[in-house]
């Protein structure tokens, strides 16, 4: 292919995928109009869910001029020479081919930075300051600002240095041997990451004794799940909005809570959310969707060896010849809209699993408990209750709140502080 056909191809994929995300929010704006379901009915009162549809009407003309804007700067940039200029400055700096794509993906990374801060002002300080769900302060803003601008310079920086010197070692079989060097990285960090990433951001304190430990390890006990580290994170210095999650796997694994969630729902609801979390481990979906994710990174690393050494990619650019970093910039474009099919793939898989996990919790007793820490959640959160259903199987890694709650209703209550089946 030449490249002026490589060039239109990336402006026709670029914008193909912006307009596929503007439908898909219209959508959500055409099924809003729809009457709330049955089951949902008591989650808003009147002046509540006029707020639950402002909320959602403001951020979906939020995202369709973040998006417009996004779309603009990076068609801008390839479509005028800028990565022709960023490959300029990158090869004055250096010859080394791990130097020149650090710089060239460094300016890039930069100016993406830098354009994204106003848009994450703007939403945070107006959009969710405006709804009450803000408490991040400017000091605390500006410094989680910078400490994710460092680690991703610095964990991003690496995983390219080390592709791109594999690169240079073994061109034919770079696909292979990145892919399995960027696999073990993925692994240290799902089993360090509590550790290493989250302190940067968050206090992490082990739940204390009392009512809510005694019940989340007496479910554990209950179900056969070796659980010992429990920790209490303070999201609320950032946000109202709360969550529970799981983090690592074997001995470093661990249950932590949102202070916020803590203050929103009783032990039992709690138990409820975790032992949808259990479930997914009991069902083994960590590891099924770890395999997915080194899958993808797969496929993404060898269709990438087929283009590394394209000049007419690089030519689409405005660049003289290949390079690593130039034609990595360009594939990533055009890698887009496989990129958008496999997330449908995914989300499709992730839908299955997480009613597997509700069923598990169901199974023990906890669906009308879950059922209820879902509702209240969903109604802290201004949770949009009637998503269209194209954007539910495009985007949605859960079933609706509707589907979930009605799948989990009417079953036995949570025995939270039963330590055996017989009991609950």
């Amino acid at each position: 292919m030449s490249s002026q056909a490589l060039f239109w191809l990336v402006i026709a994929f670029s914008v193909a995928e912006y307009v596929w995300s503007a439908c898909l929010t219209l959508l959500n704006i055409k099924a809003s109009r729809q009457p709330v379901p049955e089951l949902l009915a008591d989650l808003y009162d009147p002046a509540q869910y006029r707020r639950q549809q402002d909320y959602a009407m403001t951020n979906r003309k939020f995202s369709l001029f973040s998006g417009l804007v996004s779309l603009l700067v990076t068609l801008g940039i390839f479509a005028f020479g800028g990565f022709a200029a960023f490959d300029a400055a990158a090869r004055s700096v250096s010859s080394s081919p791990v130097v020149q794509a650090l710089v060239f993906w460094g300016i890039f990374y930069l100016i993406s930075w830098v354009i994204s801060i106003p848009f994450d002002l703007y939403r945070t300080f107006v959009i969710e300051q405006r709804f009450g769900f803000n408490r991040t302060t400017p000091k605390l803003f500006v410094t989680d600002a910078l400490k994710g601008l460092l680690m991703n310079v610095l964990i991003l920086g690496a995983v390219l240095a080390v592709c791109v010197w594999i690169y240079t070692l073994s061109p034919r079989w770079f696909w292979l041997f990145a892919w399995v060097a960027v696999t073990l990285f993925s692994l240290f960090m799902q089993y360090f990451y509590s550790q290493l990433i989250v302190p940067l951001f968050n206090k992490q304190t082990p739940l204390p004794e009392g009512e809510l430990r005694t019940a989340i390890e007496a479910f554990a006990a209950r179900v056969g799940f070796g659980l010992d580290n429990i920790y209490v994170i303070d999201s609320s210095k950032r946000s109202s909005k709360s969550n529970a999650y799981f983090t690592g796997f074997g001995r470093r694994k661990r249950v932590v809570l949102y202070d916020t969630l803590m203050e929103q729902l009783s032990t039992e609801e709690i138990v409820g959310v975790l032992a949808h979390e259990i479930g997914h481990y009991k069902h083994r979906h960590i590891i099924l969707s770890s395999l997915e994710g080194f899958a993808t990174n797969l496929l993404m690393f060898w269709l990438f060896s087929l283009f590394i050494g394209s000049d007419a990619l690089a030519a689409a650019a405005g660049c003289d010849q290949a390079s690593f970093h130039v034609n990595l910039a360009v594939f990533s474009l055009i890698y887009t809209p496989l990129s958008i099919v496999l997330d449908i793939v995914t989300n499709i898989i992730s839908r299955r699993h997480e009613r597997q996990a509700d069923t598990f919790a169901a199974e023990h007793g906890c669906g009308p408990a879950e059922a209820s820490a879902l509702k209240k959640m969903s109604a802290k959160s201004l949770a949009n209750l009637t998503p269209h259903p194209l954007v539910v199987f495009t985007e949605y890694s859960h079933p609706t709140l509707n589907e979930r709650v009605g799948a989990l209703v009417g079953l036995r209550r949570c025995a939270v502080g039963d330590a055996d089946e017989s009991a609950a």
